[in-house]
């Protein structure tokens, strides 16, 4: 049977124009009357928008045609941008989506070249793939029809429902709409009621209408948890065979004091020589979860675990991903290992990649290595077998770091809000979560590890998946240097920004009132981070090869680069085996970069919510903030526990201010009085409006 990748190849570099059925069959030497496999090739790549059918019924490539894939983000006000991996977004006006909603799949014609300061311009062609054939919204219902209205602000249209199909749901309620007949033109979709999650204020139904409306799965399939009790709940004997033992070595695991998915321990000693012999274990999930069984295909179409306030929804069922699989203390548990050799000045001097058998020493939170490496005697009286491995995890972390800085990787300050909850699921308390020692041990060990993992794999020329960050697009730099510049900030590069001036700036900032904005701005100007089936390098890391290796728990990539991994190891790939993953790798790297992508969009609006939710018991209260960013509409002001809302420049009543682009400032018509980020000030709460997610604030006088 011919392959995917073949046509695609011949029609890249044989076919100099479109190509009928005949051609491709006679140069693939096809005969007459076997055109059908032929024929659900050529179908399949027109449906995943590889390749579009053209006059006369002949194919080509869309890029040769001006034509490009990509899922569409929509906006509330109806036009949307189609993100294409690997390349620049691109812009659809309303009148030219044509149907298509928020998160589709499309096929898209360029119409009109980049422009200075503007992308490029395009319009939807074809559909390929619908991703809201159910829409989780509030109904609001009359005697004949009714509505829903979107969770999903993306989606601006709302959903029509025939008063036959309206179910059991009152106005007021948070649903689930199936829809029945998609959007056309100036036509709103229609549905009909299937699920009714209860009235939208009353409790917990917040969270479960954010899981609803991206389309998560809380529950396991009843075959998927057959399969989980079916494997083992302890290493047996026989599974050892063929691994190196390090049951006796000194390992740790570093996590949160409630994370149950233990993914990563660490070892470490010190040689003679005086390098760092650095100890990464991975659970080793492949060895249970066997590839396209049924655990499998649940763990691909989830593609990561999804954190929220008061809840994980797990990529693999907990008997795995809490039991098995987890690397918990004082239980043997199976892993791949890689032990690295490094220098005092942070060279990898040698590797080496296993499958082995571990049994992790002690299980350690952040906060218990931090207080050990503060010196807390304590704490060190307790853990005193691990002090002297800590230390030295500690000096080989700021080795680490250094080599890192040296070479131009990027390090934002940013500092995350977290969100405590009640037993009833209410917000009781926000704060700022500061990185830590620890946190950086952890991170500079699993950076390193999959650094070198990319780069062995890389140069054995295998089909892989790599953690990608290409170079930024010159008209975001562009904005970030006038940025810059309006703030006084040096930017020493006339022509290419590279990482170590991104990162001067942000050693400028650091400290200083605008640090956060700046640290913003920057970020925004880089591409995202994505996965991908080619080495092109990850820019923010300043590193040419880099992948995910650490968490196969709760990442799919992770767990498919493991299978490659131990495939490697046994030799166990031959030349059919590598096209056909090479194939595979291209589309698991794509479906991992959306599920990411919907992961974090529904754990940070979860955040945000209970943000607001916390906020809202505080209407009519008076705040000490900080001013953290300033724009032609009004100021927004930060508190102390991270909370940031906005001051309308219409509620400031006593001039009228205008914005002043290059000193980033408002400033009074008639007083010249002046707003600058950093500037201290009191706030009224007067709105935190949950369905917007937004927070209103005005000035008090002094």
């Amino acid at each position: 049977m011919i392959e995917k990748e073949d046509i695609l190849l011949f029609m890249e570099k044989e076919a100099s124009k479109p190509v009928a059925l005949a051609e491709i069959g006679e140069y693939f030497r096809i005969e007459e009357g076997h055109y059908d496999s032929l024929r659900e090739v050529l179908e399949t790549l027109e449906d995943e928008g590889r390749i579009v059918r053209v006059r006369k019924g002949k194919y080509a490539l869309p890029e040769r045609l001006n034509m490009l894939v990509g899922r569409l983000q929509g906006h509330p006000r109806g036009y949307g941008f189609v993100l294409v991996e690997g390349g620049d977004d691109v812009y659809i006006p309303a009148d030219r989506m044509h149907g298509a909603m928020h998160n589709d799949r499309v096929l898209i014609k360029i119409k009109s070249a980049v422009l200075a300061g503007k992308s490029r311009e395009g319009e939807v062609v074809r559909i390929l793939d619908r991703a809201n054939e159910r829409i989780v919204g509030t109904y609001t219902g009359t005697k004949r029809y009714g509505f829903v209205v979107p969770e999903e602000k993306r989606i601006w249209q709302d959903i029509f429902i025939p008063g036959t199909a309206s179910g059991e749901a009152r106005s007021g309620d948070l649903v689930i709409a199936a829809i029945t007949r998609w959007p056309q033109e100036k036509r709103n979709p229609e549905g009909e009621i299937v699920e009714v999650l209860g009235h939208k204020d009353a409790p917990g139904i917040d969270i479960l209408g954010i899981i609803k409306k991206y389309h998560l799965e809380e529950n396991f399939p009843e075959p998927v948890l057959r399969e989980a009790e079916g494997l083992p709940s302890v290493v047996k004997g026989e599974e050892i065979i063929g691994r190196t033992d390090l049951r006796q070595l000194q390992t740790v695991t570093i996590d949160n004091d409630d994370a149950r998915d233990l993914d990563d321990a660490l070892s470490i000693e010190k040689k003679v020589n005086g390098n760092y012999l650095l100890g990464v274990h991975i659970a080793d999930v492949g060895h249970y979860v066997a590839e396209d069984s049924v655990l499998d295909k649940e763990a691909r179409k989830r593609g990561c675990s999804v954190y929220f306030p008061d809840r994980v929804i797990p990529m693999l069922p907990p008997r795995l991903s809490n039991g098995i699989c987890s690397l918990n203390e004082g239980e043997d548990r199976l892993a791949l290992t890689v032990f690295i050799e490094v220098d005092p000045g942070g060279t990898v001097i040698s590797y080496e990649i296993m499958e082995s058998v571990i049994n992790v020493a002690r299980r350690l939170s952040y906060s218990t290595v931090n207080e050990i490496i503060a010196g807390n005697e304590e704490m060190q009286r307790q853990y005193s077998e691990l002090v002297p491995d800590l230390e030295l995890m500690d000096e080989l972390r700021q080795v680490l770091k250094e080599r890192r800085r040296k070479r131009g990787s990027i390090d934002f300050n940013f500092r995350e809000r977290t969100v405590k909850l009640d037993d009833w699921g209410r917000p009781v308390e926000v704060e700022f979560r500061e990185r830590t020692v620890a946190d950086e041990m952890v991170e500079e060990f699993m950076i390193l590890a999959n650094e070198v993992i990319a780069e062995h794999v890389y140069w054995l020329n295998l089909p892989f998946i790599y953690r990608v960050h290409e170079k930024p697009n010159p008209d975001d730099i562009a904005f970030m240097r006038e940025f810059l510049h309006n703030l006084g900030y040096p930017l020493r590069a006339r022509k290419r920004v590279g990482t170590k001036n991104l990162q001067a700036v942000l050693a400028y900032a650091q400290g200083r009132p605008e640090e956060r904005l700046v640290n913003e701005v920057v970020l925004r100007s880089l591409k995202r981070a994505r996965y991908s089936a080619d080495c092109l390098g990850h820019f923010g890391l300043a590193t040419k090869f880099y992948t995910h290796f650490t968490s196969p728990i709760r990442r799919y990539p992770d767990l498919t680069i493991h299978r490659i991994i131990k495939a490697m190891l046994k030799d166990a790939l031959d030349e059919k085996q590598l096209r056909k993953l090479a194939e595979k790798l291209v589309v698991i790297a794509e479906e991992a970069s959306q599920r990411e992508r919907i992961a974090e969009e529904a754990e940070q609006e979860t955040v945000d919510l209970k943000i607001v939710e916390y906020m809202k018991a505080k209407e009519g209260q008076v705040f000490a903030g900080v001013i953290s960013g300033v724009t032609p509409f009004g100021i927004f002001v930060q508190l102390a526990n991270g909370v940031e809302g906005l001051v309308h420049v219409s509620s400031i009543t006593d001039d009228y201010y205008h914005y002043l682009e290059k000193q980033l400032a408002l400033q009074g018509e008639r007083t010249k009085k002046r707003y600058r980020i950093g500037d201290k000030v009191r706030v009224l709460l007067t709105k935190a409006n949950l369905a917007d997610r937004t927070i209103d604030f005005e000035l008090v006088d002094d």
